[in-house]
């Protein structure tokens, strides 16, 4: 496997430049209110609608959605409607996710509902939802249509992984393929589509388009592995939530679930705890350290960055195996390698 890279792949810089004219002009035809709600949400703005020096996320779905028509030979501003309406997709979802988890910071700032209200969040994440079909049919083209539909099945597969990962809290008997294939709906299906959707827009041939769709859901699940450790073991400083944040919701995410379905005493002991994080409402810190501690006896920490880099290694071999621009496929794996070195 090549050199891990830590630092962010240039890319994300040239398709944030790209995309943001469009993606701004996007935003601007929801109604005042939730234009306001979303310009914070995304880091344009402050509470009181002063611009913001705090930016966004790291904008790896709209690179993804250049980069892939790049790799069909086509020039990458074709892709722009499919970054727009990946990144808005994803934006509905993080502001539904906030509500159903009940997090009160993202990125270091108050999350919507709690600064707006649950139906405020709740409101303007349909409307990026509704808003990421119609800047895909702007153009009423077939390539257009394909794109909107590719978008449409796979919101169906994110609210499929929602679902489950919700059930999943309710459940104490959760296999590792069922958590595998929860987190291939959850965050894969976008990454998926994300890394899909350029060369969909660019008329490229099914092949071309299926590897960059495989490549993207390995890189889904890489992404969510990692996600996972960050949740348990992440700086606060870097991700903007508490340290153990998703062992003090009793979150059964990758690393947990292979701690309790391999780790034998460590893992029992660490399922009996579980099963009281939903009764106690203040939870010992030295519990959410002793828990910790289990899930990394159990393997479930080692096994969780272990897996991250297998998923990477298939995501390379999918990029591989089709003919693609030289620099678009190099730029892809700058990406994925900058997704599992990750910090936040």
């Amino acid at each position: 496997m090549t050199t891990v890279f830590s630092a962010a792949p240039d890319i994300l810089t040239r398709a944030r430049d790209l995309v943001a004219p469009a993606m701004r002009a996007a935003v601007g035809r929801l109604d005042p209110a939730n234009e306001r709600i979303v310009s914070y949400h995304l880091g344009w703005t402050e509470l009181d609608g002063s611009p913001s020096e705090s930016g966004g996320g790291k904008g790896v779905r709209p690179a993804l959605a250049t980069l892939s028509a790049s790799a069909a030979g086509a020039d990458p501003r074709v892709a722009v409607p499919g970054a727009i309406a990946v990144e808005l997709v994803h934006n509905f979802s993080l502001l539904h996710d906030d509500v159903m988890d009940g997090d009160t910071q993202r990125r270091h700032r108050g999350t919507v509902w709690a600064v707006w209200g649950t139906p405020s969040a709740i409101l303007s994440g349909d409307g990026l939802l509704a808003l990421a079909v119609e800047v895909l049919l702007d153009e009423p083209t077939p390539a257009a249509a394909r794109a909107a539909r590719l978008i449409a099945e796979t919101t169906r597969e994110l609210v499929r992984g929602q679902t489950e990962d919700l059930a999943f809290e309710r459940r104490s008997d959760v296999p590792l393929s069922e958590c595998l294939a929860m987190a291939g709906g959850k965050t894969g299906a976008l990454l998926s589509a994300s890394a899909a959707i350029g060369a969909v827009l660019a008329g490229a041939p099914d092949q071309l388009v299926r590897a960059l769709a495989r490549y993207g859901t390995e890189l889904g699940l890489a992404f969510q592995l990692v996600d996972d450790l960050l949740g348990i073991w992440g700086d606060p400083v870097r991700t903007g939530k508490p340290v153990y944040a998703d062992l003090r919701a009793g979150k059964k995410s990758l690393p947990v679930t292979y701690a309790l379905t391999h780790g034998r005493a460590p893992g029992r002991e660490l399922a009996a705890w579980l099963a009281t994080v939903g009764e106690n409402e203040d939870i010992d810190e030295a519990a959410v350290l002793r828990a910790a501690e289990l899930v990394e006896a159990a393997g479930g920490r080692r096994w969780a960055a272990d897996e991250a880099r297998r998923r990477l290694a298939t995501a390379e071999r999918a990029l591989n195996s089709v003919r693609m621009d030289p620099t678009a496929r190099a730029e892809l794996l700058d990406i994925a390698h900058f997704v599992v070195a990750r910090e936040a």
